[in-house]
């Protein structure tokens, strides 16, 4: 065919074709297969995917064996299809740190060794890595995200010793192939382990201060993919003095952040506040935060909107919730990427 039709006519074609017919066509001649392989067609049809598709998100019942599940993004969550875990493990000694572009980061933990696998369930592909070298006395946390500057995935590791100090971070690269260690932020803030949302190509979470008087002063940390550099947001004033450890982040549509606070106080049974929600509206100005939300303990229904991504929580479930599109990514990658051997159905 493609000596007929410019190769350029045969990419625009192709790019708006869902992933698992582009599986096929790799296999129609060599020039398709390199042509679908490039990073730059990777590229595109990304962009295409995210411009057409219907969005998904990944589902997980705590303590429910089915695993990882993609549901459509509407107000039903109806079921699409069940995702196959990567042949190396059980599902029970896993967690999502993050989707970003079809690709998934997860931690998992068989036996006393842990790692990480960037796994992509439309091409079936994935990569395994191993943890660098982190005390066991460390609490950290995890992000996963893109440096659309590189076209580079990325997953940040930052720790937190016993006294409070920063452990120097690591950062891992794709396109490296490996971790590096990245400049620690001022000493200044501690936090509280966990994974951390990545919005604008920045990773966000709760960092705090302890003062002499036992009480608290909160920011948002945040660390930028493409700068490799950290940074911070100021939070609204009703939250700067809450105990850290009743606030996280999460992400709010696809371009900014949100903060839940929760409340210890109130009781499952009691018709009392559980939840606030504060949106930064404007991404990176301080005072566009605005409070969208007061939920109590009664509602019969999802905890949180689909607008934010994290966890939600139903009447009888507990899930973990992430945004995820179809896509080729590892596709272009050779070195360390393994092959399911099984089909996703």
């Amino acid at each position: 065919m493609s000596d007929y039709m410019p190769v350029e006519v045969i990419a625009e074609i192709l790019k708006r074709l869902p992933v698992k017919s582009l599986g096929k066509c790799r296999s129609v001649c060599k020039s398709w297969n390199t042509l679908i392989s490039h990073p730059s067609f990777i590229s595109a049809h990304l962009q295409a995917s995210l411009a057409n598709n219907t969005p998904f998100l990944i589902l997980r019942s705590w303590g429910n064996s089915e695993g990882y599940v993609l549901h459509y993004d509407n107000d039903r969550l109806d079921r699409f299809r069940q995702l196959q875990f990567p042949p190396v493990g059980a599902v029970p000694d896993s967690i999502v740190i993050g989707s970003c572009n079809g690709l998934i980061c997860f931690y998992f933990w068989p036996g006393k060794k842990s790692s990480f696998i960037l796994w992509n369930p439309s091409i079936q592909k994935y990569v395994i890595l191993s943890r660098p070298s982190i005390s066991n006395d460390v609490v950290f946390s995890i992000g996963f995200g893109f440096d659309s500057r590189t076209s580079d995935y990325k997953l940040l590791m930052v720790g937190v010793g016993k006294d409070d100090s920063w452990v120097e971070p690591y950062l891992f690269s794709l396109n490296e192939n490996c971790w590096k260690r990245v400049a620690a932020i001022p000493p200044n803030y501690t936090f509280h382990g966990g994974s951390v949302p990545s919005v604008n190509g920045a990773l966000h979470w709760i960092g705090h201060q302890e003062r002499n008087n036992g009480r608290f002063s909160n920011t948002i940390l945040g660390f930028d993919f493409s700068a490799e550099e950290f940074f911070e947001l100021g939070l609204p004033e009703s939250l700067i003095g809450v105990h850290p450890m009743y606030l996280s982040t999460m992400k709010y549509g696809e371009s900014s952040i949100a903060v839940r606070k929760r409340d210890p106080a109130n009781h499952e049974l009691l018709n009392l506040v559980l939840d606030e929600l504060w949106v930064m509206k404007e991404y990176g100005v301080v005072e566009s935060w605005t409070k969208v939300l007061k939920l109590t303990s009664n509602i019969e229904r999802k905890l949180f909107p689909n607008a934010f991504v994290g966890g939600i929580v139903t009447r009888t479930l507990i899930l973990l919730k992430d945004s995820y599109v179809e896509s080729l990514a590892l596709l272009d990658k050779t070195v360390g990427v393994h092959t399911v051997s099984f089909t996703c159905h």
